[in-house]
């Protein structure tokens, strides 16, 4: 048994044939373990070769020495000579030597005991997704504490921009002045307003903060919360973007850069959780 994550639960078999029984079993059982991901499960059986000795099938036999015939005949009345069939040749013909069909009865002892060992077979493969679910835990933790601590780099950033961004708004305004004869003073207050809110971060960073917090609070709820994390790290993508397109410096960009590289290792991560 093997599982990877998904957006809903998709249980594939692979079971010999007359295992209905056992199939309906593994997905009532994995049906109340599992509430998200692919899972494959497989099982092979091994005959015992006592039991395995091929038998042969009469009419096929029958029919494979008539076409033989046959073709000879064909053959030599178109003045092509065959070279001689031996008995082995007509053995390994397809379908002459059958396998023995498997005994119901016999096969009933193998089934209960499968039947057995699902309880075992899904505790174990709970078990090992509970271990790899802890160690996410922790990666996912210390990649929030990453977000959080670049979020208030982030905050140090665009305040310590804020003298510069000043002077380039005053020398924009200075230019316009200089090169434009009788422009309205109220559209130039207009446009400043718009230049000073396209470079206003703190709601991104606001937002940012926020999502550190929603996601650490994810990490200690109960249940399923795999869909909703990565909802979540969508969110988190766009507001670095967004800071990144806004950040007017080349530290603010650099720290907007670190926040999308852990968000996207997140992400990553996040596709394994339940």
């Amino acid at each position: 048994m093997r599982g990877v994550n998904g957006r809903g639960l998709d249980i594939r078999t692979r079971l010999p044939d007359g295992c209905e029984v056992l199939d309906q079993a593994l997905r009532a059982a994995l049906g109340a373990a599992v509430t998200r991901g692919t899972i494959n499960v497989g099982l092979k059986v091994k005959q015992d070769p006592a039991e395995s000795v091929p038998v042969l099938n009469q009419a096929a036999l029958t029919n494979a020495i008539q076409g033989a015939l046959t073709t000879e005949a064909q053959a030599g009345a178109a003045g092509l000579h065959l070279a001689p069939m031996s008995a082995a040749d007509l053995l390994l013909l397809n379908g002459v030597m059958d396998q023995p069909e498997q005994d119901e009865a016999a096969a009933a002892p193998w089934i209960k005991a499968a039947l057995q060992d699902i309880g075992v077979l899904v505790g174990d493969f709970a078990t090992a997704r509970a271990a790899e679910g802890k160690a996410l835990l922790d990666i996912l933790a210390s990649q929030i504490e990453t977000v959080t601590r670049l979020t208030a780099e982030a905050q140090d950033a665009a305040e310590a921009r804020g003298p510069k961004v000043a002077e380039t708004l005053r020398a924009n305004v200075a230019k316009l002045m200089q090169n434009g004869d009788g422009l309205d003073e109220a559209r130039i207050a207009q446009e400043l307003a718009l230049l000073a809110v396209k470079s206003d971060v703190t709601e991104e960073l606001d937002r940012l903060s926020a999502h550190a917090a929603a996601a650490t609070d994810m990490l200690g709820a109960e249940g399923p919360i795999g869909r909703k994390f990565d909802f979540l790290m969508q969110e988190f993508n766009r507001e670095a973007n967004t800071l990144c397109s806004k950040s007017g410096s080349t530290e603010l960009t650099r720290i907007g850069l670190d926040l999308k590289t852990v968000i996207d290792q997140m992400r990553e991560q996040v596709q394994n959780v339940e």
